[in-house]
């Protein structure tokens, strides 16, 4: 009978008392690459280092140096391609690292310099005036929502899509919010296409897992093929009732008989007795030219109508 496992609510699995950040046929997968790359590199660099070196020496220490070289920089692989899945997981979890460290040090350096209650009265400022400013509230939650999404997306991807037999997922880059939700550019890994994510249920699956109402996938950039970002869709902006401050500025004693604008539309008209003339273009008038894509075209002022989608 097998024994029962239990997975936090992290996606790591406990068995014994023993946390498993990386699953073991990764961790193989990796050690025979890091061999491959220690042996190439030692006999590639050794062999140029020895070949260099012989001019300028006897070629017997012209050789033991190549083949010093060539196994210092042969460990320094290795070591770069073994630990390359636990650096990954260093990556997704860097901001919090960072914010943890920034808050730990913060602290300390804080009551170092300052009596006890100049300490909590800074610490009540840092964290009451963004929880009383509604637009430095809302930019934090819009920059913590990044956090999330970010997480969110690595544990969908190692759900349902399905990997090579090396077991690469895609690179999760940087997030940043826009005034729908956020934007999350990823890194494709071999075996992975933006195809792939288009089928259908995937997009939904994405959206489910970053719970948004809708996410689209599109590519990031002309020359890469595996650069894609994603647009999590969160909240509807242009849909928002916007009160207008116009008739704040309408005057409340304006008498019954003031005059009207002369720009005031006719009225009376009868539109059946107008003539149904088409509008010809001479050969002198040229005709307007479309642009290309107005929809991924930054204006000259910042503006990117692909944030509101």
């Amino acid at each position: 009978m097998s024994k029962s496992t239990s997975r936090s609510p992290f996606g790591w699995s406990n068995r014994g008392g023993n946390v498993t950040v990386i699953e073991a046929p990764i961790a193989r997968s990796y050690r025979r690459r890091a061999i491959i790359a220690f042996w190439v590199t030692l006999g590639v660099v050794g062999l140029l280092a020895a070949m260099v070196a012989s001019e300028y020496m006897h070629p017997i220490l012209g050789g033991l140096l190549g083949v010093v070289l060539g196994a210092v920089l042969g460990a320094v692989v290795f070591a770069l391609v073994v630990a390359w899945p636990v650096l990954r997981v260093f990556w997704h979890w860097l901001p919090e690292i960072g914010l943890g460290l920034a808050a730990v040090y913060g602290w300390t350096a804080l009551m170092q310099s300052t009596p006890l209650w100049g300490s909590l009265l800074v610490v009540a400022l840092v964290v009451g005036v963004p929880a009383a400013v509604g637009p430095v509230r809302r930019r934090v939650m819009a920059l913590v929502w990044c956090l999330v999404v970010r997480h969110r997306l690595r544990l969908c991807f190692a759900a349902f899509i399905a990997t090579n037999r090396h077991g690469s997922l895609p690179l999760i880059l940087p997030a940043k919010p826009t005034p729908a939700g956020e934007r999350v550019w990823v890194w494709l890994r071999p075996g992975l296409s933006l195809r792939d994510l288009e089928q259908d249920g995937q997009v939904q699956k994405l959206a489910v897992a970053c719970w948004a109402s809708e996410v689209r996938v599109m590519r990031a950039s002309r020359r890469y093929a595996a650069l894609i970002r994603l647009d999590i869709t969160r909240r509807e902006p242009l849909a928002a009732t916007i009160v207008s401050p116009l008739p704040d500025h309408v005057p409340t004693n304006m008498p019954a008989n003031a005059p009207t604008s002369p720009g005031m539309p006719p009225v009376g008209l009868d539109l059946p007795d107008v003539p149904d003339t088409p509008a010809t273009l001479t050969a002198e008038t040229p005709r307007p030219r479309k642009p290309r894509n107005p929809t991924t075209e930054a204006s000259p002022n910042g503006f990117d109508p692909s944030d509101y989608a």
